[in-house]
């Protein structure tokens, strides 16, 4: 959900002027209204141990901060 979110932002509301928030609404969901008629499919490309290395590691670096 995130990611859709950044997409909105980065390709419709940072590129555009809106002089009012029903021009804004106007512009996202006329971009909600193209994105659906092309839907894609996310495709999850990251390995299950690369990403539980990443959470260990996080979690060592959490547990020595909470020790501090």
């Amino acid at each position: 959900m995130e990611r859709w979110f950044r997409e909105i932002t980065d390709k419709r509301i940072h590129r555009g002027v809106f002089r009012s928030i029903k021009e804004l609404i106007a512009a996202i969901e006329d971009y909600v209204e193209k994105h659906n008629n092309n839907p894609q499919s996310f495709i999850w490309t990251a390995k299950t141990e690369a990403i539980l290395e990443k959470v260990r590691r996080a979690r060592a670096t959490l547990d020595k901060m909470s020790s501090a």
